[in-house]
């Protein structure tokens, strides 16, 4: 279980429940990872007579498909360079983060205003979730929809029961699970602060992270190939 791919696992799924509890405490009830979970939340207001505001929920769906395509396009431009999704990712929330911060202090963070920025939420969760696709050997499986983690993870916690004593050993999938569903579960309680404090200008914390952690790996990458002979560099970039 390689270690670089349990950390990117632990921290796109906590960023994933980070802004998926942001943006519901804080854009009504809207989920910006999870957002097929916005279906329900539609349903339930147009069943009690709720004005335009639950239509306009249904936009996030046209959004999320549009950073898909966006994602897409970026990813077949950026050749090797598979965490680009990542860096624009972070640079979308930190924007978002920013905007929402500023609009907060002075008193501008109408339902509107509000509504605009989930959307960026969405948008660039997207980017996460075509990273997931695309690059699924990154992660442990999806950071953003926990649902088929969390069954898959019981299917293995009684596998993990019944071989245990047997075997004294842990299954390796039951960890990479476990590993995702905490991360989700760590992000969405550190979110739920961020968000009663700093509403929606909380996204500025997971989008500085993404933007850093780039920059760190890319420093690290130009390094290597500084110092690594050409032809050997090479042939490192074939096997993988």
């Amino acid at each position: 279980m390689r270690k670089n791919t349990a950390y990117l696992t632990v921290l796109l799924s906590a960023i994933a429940g980070y802004c998926d509890t942001v943006t519901f405490l804080a854009a009504d009830n809207i989920f910006s990872a999870h957002v097929t979970g916005n279906f329900i939340i539609f349903v339930y207001q147009v069943i009690n007579g709720n004005d335009i505001h639950s239509w306009l929920r249904l936009l996030a769906f046209p959004v999320f498909i549009l950073s898909i395509i966006v994602a897409g396009w970026v990813a077949k431009k950026s050749e090797n360079r598979k965490y680009d999704l990542l860096y624009y990712q972070g640079i979308i929330l930190t924007m978002t983060g920013i905007s929402g911060y500023i609009l907060k202090l002075a008193g501008m963070l109408s339902q509107e205003v509000t509504f605009v920025l989930s959307m960026c939420f969405v948008f660039a969760l997207g980017f996460q979730n075509a990273f997931g696709k695309i690059y699924h050997k990154e992660t442990f499986g999806s950071t953003t929809m926990i649902t088929g983690t969390v069954n898959q993870l019981s299917l293995s916690l009684g596998y993990v029961f019944k071989h245990f004593f047997k075997k004294y050993k842990i299954d390796t999938k039951f960890i990479k699970q476990l590993i995702t569903v905490t991360g989700f579960l760590a992000g969405c309680f550190i979110g739920a602060v961020a968000a009663h404090y700093l509403s929606l200008g909380a996204a500025i914390l997971p989008g500085l992270i993404l933007v850093v952690c780039y920059i760190n790996a890319s420093e690290k990458t130009e390094l290597s190939s500084s110092i690594t002979p050409r032809g050997n560099y090479l042939d490192k970039m074939n096997i993988n």
